[in-house]
């Protein structure tokens, strides 16, 4: 049929995922055996690459969202709208700088091992910003330009405006998006379609979305509910019209607990879901911090995105969604970042090639990876906030340094923090080295012997006295950065 895309899921289309920067990772992202199970991250269109095409250290990022006078104050109070941004570039000084962005952003994610993208559709064509949905639009243009086995999952947000169109009207934009090549669709050639916040609507007005999408577009649907409130409430009468089922998910490891089997565990309520018949999405994340919510998660360094993965392998997930690819309003983004770099996809791409194969993949380059904060939790910021980001429950807030290493054979980690030097063994695979965070510079150092085989120093120099509260953590790779 026209437009509908390819019938194959992306492992079974695409080439090797091994690229020419193969050797910036610890293991060998190559294409494996075909696999079903598919890994997506939610792309939030409103924060590209570039909002206006200028050099990155006067752009609107760093004018009006890092900085906490921007936007004429309007983010003055939680000390500006952002703590991080995406890698800055040049100036492209062309008409399609939009596009050629978002084809980044592909390759990207491809580099990273994700299957695709699930796109926050925030309003419809003709909306109140009209650059929400054409950025859509350019998103899902690029992934067909890049590569053609690079999916886009439509994930219409209930969460804001878009819950006030009727059936009818979501029916007519998410017809208008799926006749994108890159558009998912499953091997019977159904569309797509994974509301976030489904629960905004009953079950009733899906079905005449579904009953629209079908006899006025001819469009048949394999609905993916993803519920933000508490999923026991909805999912039993959601699973008769789904086709699979998903959470919004947690963001600390005590809430993300992969050895807890009880019945309220993470675990529990993933087997009830699937017990409804429907496959399961698994939510992945790194962290979360909304300084305009005045709220944070305590991720435990990459302790919550490694247990999420490993909730990913034990619930048999079908489909896995890391929250997020690009929210830096939340602090939940993944994609390469001037906070970050490359640090938590790298990793990521690790835990997602585990998640495909059902085995973990060698290691085959000596890497440390670096996480931390740039402050202490209670430190007081220097700009006068009058709104402070507070821990929302889960796990305890904690100020510490980690090192998390990929090793080919056992080795010693040596942390050094300001002038506290701390040394940990390492195991051959994954091990990691938790230190306790203080004042100033943060390095680290892995030694086989007399050897010294992976080093690297974080950018990020921690303080006790903070211009404005940031307490997202940074992240730094041994095989990206110079020691």
């Amino acid at each position: 049929m026209v437009g509908q895309g390819s019938s194959q899921t992306p492992s079974q289309q695409r080439p090797s995922l091994q690229d020419d920067a193969g050797l910036l990772l610890p293991f060998d992202l190559a294409a494996a055996a075909p696999s079903d199970k598919l890994v997506f991250a939610h792309y939030f269109p409103p924060l590209p690459v570039s909002l206006d095409d200028r050099e990155p250290d006067e752009d609107y990022y760093a004018r009006e969202y890092l900085d906490p006078e921007g936007e004429d104050g309007k983010h003055r109070a939680y000390g500006g709208h952002v703590r991080d941004r995406p890698l800055g570039r040049p100036p492209v000084q062309d008409a399609d700088w939009r596009l050629q962005d978002m084809r980044t952003e592909v390759r990207q994610a491809i580099a990273g091992g994700l299957d695709g993208f699930t796109v926050d559709i925030l309003q419809l064509e003709g909306g109140a910003e009209p650059r929400l949905w054409e950025n859509v639009e350019l998103l899902m243009q690029a992934a067909d330009d890049v590569d053609p086995g690079f999916r886009v999952v439509l994930m219409p947000d209930l969460s804001g405006s878009l819950v006030d169109d009727g059936p009818q009207a979501l029916a007519e934009g998410m017809a208008q998006l799926g006749r994108s090549p890159s558009a998912h669709r499953l091997p019977d050639g159904r569309l797509v379609v994974a509301p976030f916040k489904a629960e905004a609507h009953p079950v009733d007005w899906w079905r005449s979305f579904l009953r629209a999408m079908e006899d006025e577009h001819d469009e048949p649907v394999a609905l993916l509910p993803t519920f933000v409130a508490d999923e026991r409430r909805f999912a039993a009468d959601f699973a008769e019209i789904s086709y699979g089922m998903s959470t919004w998910g947690s963001r600390n490891p005590q809430h993300n607990d992969p050895d807890a089997t009880g019945p309220q565990s993470p675990r529990a309520r993933a087997r009830r879901l699937q017990a409804l018949g429907p496959v399961w999405m698994q939510p992945v994340s790194v962290q979360d911090a909304r300084p305009n919510q005045a709220i944070f998660d305590e991720a435990e360094n990459t302790t919550n995105l490694r247990a999420s993965w490993a909730l990913a392998r034990r619930t048999d997930a079908e489909l896995v969604q890391i929250a997020t690819w690009n929210d830096y309003t939340e602090g939940t983004a993944i994609a390469p970042s001037v906070k970050h770099g490359w640090a938590f996809l790298d990793v990521s791409a690790y835990y997602a090639t585990w998640f495909r194969t059902g085995e973990p993949p060698p290691v085959v380059r000596d890497a440390v990876y670096l996480t931390h904060r740039a402050q202490p939790v209670d430190a007081e910021p220097v700009f006068p906030q009058s709104e402070l980001m507070r821990l929302r429950g889960g796990s305890p807030a904690r100020d510490t340094v980690e090192a998390l290493t990929f090793l080919s054979a056992p080795a010693t980690v040596v942390v050094q923090v300001g002038d506290q030097e701390h040394r940990c063994p390492a195991q051959a695979g994954v091990d990691t080295c938790t230190v306790p965070l203080s004042e100033g510079v943060v390095r680290a150092h892995v030694l086989r012997g007399d050897e010294q085989v992976a080093a690297v120093t974080s950018p990020v120099r921690v303080t006790d006295e903070p211009y404005v509260q940031d307490l997202e953590y940074v992240g730094v790779s041994s095989l990206r950065s110079p020691a």
